[in-house]
């Protein structure tokens, strides 16, 4: 078994005290927690995302572990909600900054209009959390912005490049669309509650709208997904491909969510298989994300913890990975996040991992797999091999996106 889950599993479970050591699962939740822990948890309409922003990092993890839990024993949260397509915002940026703003319902109509769309690469990212939070509003951001400067300055070679090769290079050229899911995840409830299957399938529908009506190539398009977002983006890859015979050649899940509802009878989320490459980085395993193996290559900046270095919260702990992934997409920085397979961050500080490296972020190689670990700082730049960063130069306005 993979020693990551191992650990994260041993972590999770310890959370409460144990009555016994015969199978939770089979237990009421009063036989293995304490009634006063029982009594302090807070349901899910009571509790809320500003709470979480405001809760020190290790009580917000160990409430959130502790919330999961408790309803995978009693399968009291159904999968039920699942957002209408003309309440989800979508922006479609170029290389210039400049924005459309449509919904789920007609943004592939606005996107065959645009000059090139289907010429050029294709980033699809999908928030999983609001925009409302301080911290996920700062996150999304950056990656919108690294996206406007990789489609619209020429490379830059990384620092251990010869530049020479790179002297008659372009710009890469795209467009990115932002489905801000998390815009409609407006509490706890609905957080939980989200219909990963349903809402995948939805917009599994629009990719597939994408190749067919906008002409683009399934390998130009790049399906990035943040938190619960990115089971949603599995679930996503699927359907595309029940409708296309095709699957999505890249899916990035940026700090995978657990799903706390569930049908138990239906497979549904993210794995390997949800595309042709499937790469995760996990920055609050032990938090609001999950230990779970869900790509080809798994990263664990740390190792599987509550919260990466310079985090204060969980929500600040999980939109720490789309930071981390904005900085690699920003010309330059492609190499700033180097990790080696290993399966712990003990075994990685003493340098006795398996020899393997990879590069965290944009630049990984399809054909790297397993578990890889790294270390990161605390404040930005977060590469350890990264350079004082320039602040952007286009005019984007952030205000809502």
């Amino acid at each position: 078994m993979n020693p990551l889950v191992i650990l994260g599993f041993v972590a999770m479970v310890a959370v409460g005290s144990l009555a016994s050591p015969t199978n939770q699962n089979s237990m009421k939740p009063s036989q293995w927690l304490k009634p006063s822990e029982l009594e302090s948890t807070p349901s899910l309409d009571e509790l809320t995302f500003e709470e979480l922003e405001k809760m020190p990092l290790e009580k917000g993890a160990k409430l959130m572990r502790k919330i999961y839990h408790l309803a995978q024993i009693d399968n009291s949260v159904s999968p039920n909600f699942v957002p209408s397509p003309s309440n989800v915002p979508v922006y479609i940026f170029n290389g210039k900054g400049e924005k459309e703003t449509c919904n789920l319902n007609n943004y592939v109509d606005i996107a065959k209009n645009k000059p090139k769309f289907g010429e050029q690469e294709v980033t699809v990212f999908i928030t999983g959390l609001p925009q409302s939070l301080d911290d996920v509003k700062k996150a999304n951001t950056r990656l919108i912005q690294a996206y406007i400067q990789r489609y619209s300055q020429k490379p830059t070679p990384p620092r251990d490049d010869d530049k020479s090769k790179w002297e008659n290079e372009q710009p890469v050229g795209g467009h990115l669309v932002v489905i801000d899911l998390g815009h409609t995840i407006t509490d706890m409830e609905r957080y939980a509650s989200l219909d990963v299957k349903e809402t995948g399938k939805m917009i599994g529908k629009t990719f597939a709208e994408l190749m067919d009506e906008c002409d683009v190539d399934v390998e130009d398009m790049h399906v990035v997904a943040q938190g619960i977002a990115a089971n949603v983006a599995g679930s996503a890859g699927k359907a595309f491909k029940d409708i296309t015979t095709h699957k999505l050649d890249r899916i990035t899940a940026l700090d995978p969510a657990r799903q706390v509802a569930k049908n138990p009878k239906v497979l549904s989320g993210l794995a390997r298989g949800s595309a042709n490459f499937v790469d995760a980085i996990h920055t609050s395993a032990l938090g609001m994300g999950t230990t779970r193996r869900v790509g080809d290559v798994d990263f664990f900046p740390h190792g599987p913890c509550e919260g990466v270095p310079g985090t204060r919260n969980v929500i600040e702990a999980q939109a720490r990975a789309t930071r981390f992934y904005a900085e690699s997409v920003r010309p330059g920085n492609s190499r700033n996040f180097p990790a080696y397979e290993a399966s712990s961050l003990k075994q990685y500080r003493n340098k006795d991992s398996y020899g393997k490296r990879a590069y965290m972020g944009i630049a990984t190689r399809r054909d790297t797999t397993g578990d890889y670990i790294l270390e990161v700082n605390e404040q930005t730049p977060f590469g350890k091999r990264s350079a004082p960063q320039q602040r952007s130069v286009q005019s984007f306005n952030s205000e809502n996106y």
